[in-house]
């Protein structure tokens, strides 16, 4: 039988390696039939062309979505140089072409501008909304999406190989809301050329990365065995760079009940901390924050 017994509770995570061909929400769904588990959610979408890892929250764990989010992240792309596709990717219909091919030299001199604090429009297909609408939807209608610049940090990008003229592959990392494509187009344009995503591969999320990941194929083999479960992260993992607050039974009580419990001496090196995780005997109780002498709820989980 595939999946988990439904009335084992599923809480956690998966470090999804997605197949290209497929959406973030088809991934999410084949998943959770293979896992089981009621309360599923994903931690930052993929377009369909690309792969890699996409974490999946199961249960308590959708809580902390958002942290994960907000995380650093790294792309393994491939441009293709000398045409423009109006979804900035290999799905596109061309609207523009250069016989211009840039040098590994003029490759490698045109990335500074492209690390630290950027400017970025994203791409017209993308999902970001506009008056209640998302822009692929204005675009796949033939309207020009009207996109505000923003804000984003890259890292660093560098330049793994040039397999050919028309090819480059890269490798970067940054923070949120970064466009790989939108940076592909941009960077092409900065060169005296058009260029579009070709292949793209995310290889980190937070503290999510291939290392840790699972197939769809070896997920569905776990089900088919009834070891699915065997798959799941610790819904703590994706916290693993948060300072950890280790709790009495009757302080865990309190926190579940939504009370505060006093900061003492010893945790006194948490004040300064933004958020923390309450943990009982290494289960997770609450994110908690440190405010006039007391440790308050941020979140709390239900086991």
């Amino acid at each position: 039988m595939l999946g988990t017994h439904p009335k084992i509770p599923v809480h956690g995570w998966l470090a999804l390696d997605k197949p290209a061909g497929l959406t973030s929400t088809q991934a999410l769904g084949k998943a959770r039939r293979f896992m089981g588990g009621k309360k599923v959610g994903h931690g930052g979408t993929l377009d369909p062309l690309a792969t890699g890892i996409l974490p999946l929250a199961f249960g308590e764990a959708t809580k902390l979505i958002p942290y994960v989010m907000d995380g650093d992240k790294e792309y393994e792309f491939t441009v293709r140089w000398g045409e423009a596709r109006d979804t900035d990717d290999a799905e596109g219909k061309i609207t523009a072409q250069s016989e211009r091919r840039p040098s590994e030299n003029e490759i490698r001199q045109g990335l500074p501008a492209f690390t630290g604090a950027i400017t970025q429009t994203p791409p017209d297909f993308s999902a970001i909304k506009i008056a209640g609408e998302r822009a692929y939807d204005l675009a796949r209608e033939g309207k020009t999406p009207v996109l505000a610049p923003r804000t984003v940090n890259i890292y660093t990008i560098e330049l793994l190989d040039r397999p050919d003229q028309d090819h480059a592959v890269f490798r970067a990392t940054c923070g949120k809301g970064m466009y790989v494509r939108a940076l592909a187009r941009d960077l092409a344009a900065r060169l005296g050329t058009y260029g579009y995503v070709k292949q793209l591969r995310r290889t980190r999320v937070g503290p999510f990365h291939t290392a840790n990941a699972i197939s769809l194929e070896k997920l569905e083999d776990l089900s088919h065995k009834g070891q699915a479960l065997t798959a799941l992260l610790a819904l703590k993992a994706a916290l693993d760079d948060i300072p950890a607050l280790n709790l009495s039974a009757s302080e865990a009580q309190r926190l579940r009940a939504g009370q505060s419990i006093l900061i003492r001496p010893q945790h006194e090196e948490l004040m300064k901390a933004g958020t923390i995780l309450a943990l009982h005997q290494d289960l997770p109780v609450a994110l908690v924050e440190a405010k006039a002498g007391e440790f308050r709820v941020m979140r709390g989980f239900r086991f």
